[in-house]
């Protein structure tokens, strides 16, 4: 099956996703899992741990610098659904301005980042990596804060992994996801419109909303 980026979004707007069975397979199928991962805005979990690696603020946070690095980070790894063409396609999402990334930096080095589509007041979370202790929990905890500062109410994950349990990720029915979507999808969220703050700012936001 050949994608394209206006039947991405048609797709996503439908509550289904693609995947490939591994990077070489050329070959894309479409997802519609019957329990649906979401992180729900007001109940992501802080660590104690994680909340000490937030307050080292030994990294820096950005938006959309290396889309295409956060997408190949995601992709290095044994098994992968990313291949070619997803790679591609998530590209010229990005390109249309529908693909965003969230990034972790140690200097020059880009050490975790986490991206995903944009559609209204939803954010369909794709896929997410690590290169040092935390960096994907801590792009998440700076995901999550953009997704309630810039008015969104979705946060898909598609499938729920331990790691993403431990930070408050839970499974719902699809017919629960569909009524989130149709509800998400016609509000204006904006992923580019709020500051990144600092680690102090985030925290004491995520205690406010606990």
């Amino acid at each position: 099956m050949t994608l394209s980026a206006d039947l991405l979004l048609h797709a996503y707007a439908s509550g289904v996703f693609p995947m490939a069975e591994s990077r070489d397979d050329p070959e894309v199928f479409w997802v519609d899992p019957k329990r649906r991962g979401i992180l729900p805005l007001d109940g992501f979990h802080i660590s104690r741990s994680l909340a000490r690696s937030l307050r080292r603020a030994d990294y820096d946070i950005a938006v959309n610098r290396d889309f295409a690095g956060v997408v190949l980070g995601c992709a290095a790894r044994a098994e992968t659904w990313i291949n070619r063409e997803i790679y591609e396609r998530y590209l010229e999402l990005h390109s249309l301005g529908f693909a965003h990334s969230l990034e972790v930096w140690d200097g020059r080095d880009l050490i975790g980042g986490v991206y995903g589509v944009s559609l209204g007041g939803a954010f369909f979370g794709e896929s997410m990596f690590s290169r040092r202790t935390d960096a994907s929990k801590i792009a998440l905890a700076y995901l999550i804060d953009r997704l309630n500062q810039g008015g969104y109410s979705l946060c898909d994950t598609q499938f729920i992994t331990p790691h993403l349990a431990s930070l408050g990720g839970r499974e719902i029915a699809r017919a629960t996801y569909r009524r989130m979507l149709a509800e998400a999808l016609p509000q204006a969220g904006n992923f580019l419109a709020p500051e990144i703050p600092d680690s102090q700012t985030l925290l004491q936001r995520r205690t406010q909303t606990s």
